[in-house]
């Protein structure tokens, strides 16, 4: 126990002025959003903090991001279904959760440093390829399946199934272009929310929390980009 409170503390230690004022913002902008909207639905508020909280720990390389995006999944797959985003919520709750599920297992096998962060991984090109590859199948798959269900913004919908896919999988393989995939993402759910938004101002709120997600995940970019090159020459 005092070893896991050392690394927890260190952990915190290494969090920068800049990563501290980059949650705050996002905390900030999502409070502000929320209320000036007149919602009253605290989960949302909730969920959305719990997600840019989750993506500052996934840019650390610290095994925690992935926990609370397993709880994200849960909260967003319970939005989607009440606006009848099913494509959202089969993604989110029967892919996205069970592949971070499985991240939080490799993550914990592929320590750097003691543990303080995730070991960055190098998949090669053609591993990109065939996720690519599969992320088309899957997408066309559930294009059907979504269509059947009367899936509002169907196209949209599809879309989002397969950057999600790629994202989830590229977090698992540890590799740094999972911030770009879900960047990606993230414009395709800002789009698709606000849709939503033009119905009801309640969904304004999710807008801004998917601004600022892409944000969060530019920053992830960037961060795992010099982690991978600083474990290189620690290596």
């Amino acid at each position: 126990m005092p070893r896991r409170i050392f690394l927890m503390k260190a952990f915190f230690r290494s969090i920068t002025p800049f990563e501290y004022a980059l949650w705050g913002g996002a905390v900030a902008a999502i409070v502000i959003s929320f209320f000036i909207c007149g919602n009253t639905a605290y989960y949302n508020l909730f969920g959305s903090i719990l997600g840019a909280t989750a993506l500052i720990f996934v840019a650390k390389g610290n095994v925690l991001g992935q926990i609370l995006c397993v709880l994200f999944a849960a909260y967003y797959g319970f939005v989607s279904f009440g606006i009848r985003y099913y494509g959202e919520m089969i993604t989110y709750l029967c892919m996205s959760a069970p592949i971070a599920i499985a991240a939080v297992i490799g993550w914990l096998r592929h320590p750097f440093r003691e543990g303080k962060e995730v070991e960055v991984s190098h998949p090669k090109w053609w591993e990109y390829v065939l996720i690519l590859l599969l992320a088309g199948i899957v997408s066309l798959a559930f294009y059907f399946i979504l269509r059947a269900l009367n899936t509002a913004n169907l196209l949209v919908s599809t879309f989002s199934v397969a950057t999600s896919f790629t994202a989830a999988v590229l977090t698992l393989r540890r590799s740094p272009y999972y911030a770009v995939a879900y960047a990606c993402n993230d414009i395709v759910l800002i789009v698709l929310w606000s849709m939503a938004a033009a119905r009801s101002t309640e969904y304004i709120a999710l807008v801004v929390c998917f601004s600022v997600f892409l944000l969060e995940d530019a920053y992830g970019f960037l961060s795992w980009l010099l982690r991978a090159k600083r474990q290189r020459a620690e290596q």
